[in-house]
């Protein structure tokens, strides 16, 4: 087998001699039959399938494998805002089957009118026209669509590391290897340009001690020399986690007015308060043309996806067609959503992901004064992400990394890697400070043992 190092961005892949140990120690005879029949019947992917383990119940911040050991869900694929199995969206869910199922094209239906009402309430400044769609990627395109309507031109500057979706649009500005590499033709316009990225950065502010915006500085040399992109792409913060400061934003969007280009920044895992704010986008007191917002947005049930224009924005295609989905208005899941967001702001979950968030940050930094194997910790709200990097030679730790995820999930935890050594630590916004001081305890553990060498 190859170097993979390449492919190791979105998350860890499959293809992985310590998954194959941890399986061999872990799975029953009767989920390696449920494993093998899924690896029968679905086309091989390096994200999914063939998968690690089987689930049987997903339930708060928890799930439960079909061995009946239950796991903190530190991953949850960032859908599980409130929880998975919120009663409160169960309920919603159940009363709108019961009503009206579905919305025919051409009508409309009173949760549909809600939501969208809702989220332009919600959103800031003028982001007030709505599109719903089934899924992120597709919510993503229609941004792209907009864009090229409203400035009528093509291209596009967005990030290398970015992700938007699996779809071809979206792997287009996107800019991860193991959707990109040997695929073709991706769409044609689509300039990248380096992350903000401190650990990571070709300007080397890293070794300046400080950020000198030059990543920010090159988009906008990038928008003047190109003369006419449509849009600059971007996430507001990466999910490994990468957090740009506050000055950044400010530049992008003050570039992109300069040179008539839009801002479109896609939040899709994040929104509905996972950095302690509705959304990310008010952590930097900036508005961008079209948000793009999906995962937790459906209650951690519903695929359902959202975006989210600035009013001027819809002069520009109103007699156009955009997202033209056939659940494109569907009752259900917007009945699923509305219940999501009611249930966020009647809890008061922002104030609790901000508090806990920075509760759990400095439990990682103290991990990190401990020990040598965590070279980074990073968060904004419950976002966090551990790096880990040779204490020695300061290469990635991509071997440690995976050895401490497995690990974690023998202990009881359960989260990703991104970049091949970021531990990606993502819990449901209802997580309880008890079961936050139970992952540290495990990390803590997960990172003695494969420090000291004993996995």
């Amino acid at each position: 087998m190859g170097n993979l190092d390449h492919l190791r961005s979105e998350g860890d892949i499959n293809i992985s001699d310590n998954r194959a140990a941890w399986q061999q120690r872990h799975i029953s005879d009767e989920t390696a039959r449920m494993l093998s029949d899924d690896a029968t019947y679905f086309l091989h992917q390096s994200l999914s399938t063939p998968c690690l383990n089987v689930l049987d119940g997903a339930h708060g911040a928890c799930i439960t494998d079909d061995q009946g050991r239950t796991l903190l869900d530190f991953h949850g694929n960032y859908v599980h805002q409130v929880g998975f199995g919120n009663l409160e969206v169960i309920q919603a869910i159940r009363h709108q089957l019961d009503t009206l199922s579905f919305s025919t094209r051409r009508y409309t239906n009173k949760p549909a009118v809600d939501l969208a009402r809702k989220l332009s309430e919600l959103a800031p400044g003028s982001l007030n026209r709505v599109l719903f769609a089934p899924g992120g990627a597709l919510a993503l395109g229609m941004a792209l669509k907009v864009a090229r309507m409203a400035t009528g031109r093509f291209k596009t500057i967005s990030m290398w590391d970015s992700f938007h979706g699996a779809s071809l649009d979206a792997i287009s500005v996107g800019g991860e290897a193991i959707f990109r590499n040997n695929i073709g033709p991706l769409m044609p316009g689509t300039e990248h340009v380096p992350p903000p990225n401190p650990q990571d950065c070709p300007w080397d502010c890293k070794e300046a001690g400080t950020c000198r915006l030059k990543c920010a500085d090159y988009v906008e040399y990038v928008l003047e020399k190109e003369g006419d992109v449509a849009a600059v792409v971007a996430e507001t913060v990466r999910s490994s986690p990468v957090i740009p400061p506050k000055a950044y934003w400010k530049k992008i969007r003050e570039a992109c007015d300069r040179h008539g280009a839009l801002l479109i920044l896609d939040e899709i895992p994040h929104a509905l308060g996972r950095t302690g704010t509705m959304f990310t986008c008010e952590q930097y007191d900036i508005v961008p043309d079209l948000l793009v917002i999906g995962k937790g947005l459906g209650g951690g049930i519903f695929p359902w996806a959202a975006l989210i224009a600035k009013e001027e924005l819809n002069e520009a295609v109103k007699e156009r067609a955009i997202g033209h989905y056939t659940h494109e208005k569907n009752p259900v899941a917007c009945a699923a959503s509305l219940a999501a967001i009611q249930y966020i702001e009647k809890n008061d979950v922002l104030t609790s992901a901000s508090v806990l968030g920075g509760y759990f940050l400095d439990g990682l930094k103290q991990l990190k004064q401990k020990h040598d194997l965590v070279h980074d910790v990073r968060g904004l709200g419950l976002l966090c992400g551990m790096e880990l990097r040779d204490p020695e030679t300061g290469q990635k730790a991509i071997d440690a990394s995976e050895k401490v995820m497995y690990r974690a999930l023998e202990l009881g935890m359960n989260f990703k890697i991104s970049m091949g050594n970021v531990l990606t630590l993502t819990p449901a916004l209802v997580i309880t400070k008890a079961q936050l001081d139970q992952a540290l305890s495990i990390l803590d553990q997960c990172l003695s043992e494969i420090g000291n060498g004993s996995n």
